[in-house]
């Protein structure tokens, strides 16, 4: 699972980045948001997660892990598109809030999953 974690990490950093240059280049600074979250969630927790599998994780094949994986990353480009599209104009707060909401619980779920599989994996080197 690292290595999905380390390979994501530094796709969104790239894109993070480009939203960036972008936006010093344009003098238009409509997307800081997103890309902010480009940059922590998508960057930065995806590698702090690869970090935690290669340290503490032996678990890289099973089903939470998987789990785990699929709920980081379908919360993460939820929350990335759905506020690119919020602060673009493209769509209204009614309609893309309910998906931003559901991208941050999928988000959330990935994170208390990560938590999970760490105590489970502590509580087993302690036995």
């Amino acid at each position: 699972m690292e290595r999905h974690f380390v390979m994501t990490a530094f796709g969104y950093a790239i894109v993070g980045l480009l939203l960036g240059i972008y936006m010093a280049a344009t003098q238009n600074h409509i997307q800081h948001v997103t890309h902010a979250h480009i940059m922590l969630l998508g960057f930065v927790v995806s590698f702090i997660y690869a970090v935690c599998y290669r340290l503490w994780l032996n678990s890289s094949g099973s089903s939470l892990s998987k789990l785990q994986l699929l709920t980081h990353q379908v919360g993460t480009l939820g929350i990335v598109i759905g506020l690119y599209l919020l602060y673009s104009g493209t769509l209204k707060e009614s309609i893309i809030g309910p998906i931003l909401g559901i991208s941050s619980i999928l988000a959330l779920t990935g994170l208390i999953l990560m938590k999970v599989m760490l105590i489970q994996s502590f509580k087993s080197v302690k036995s």
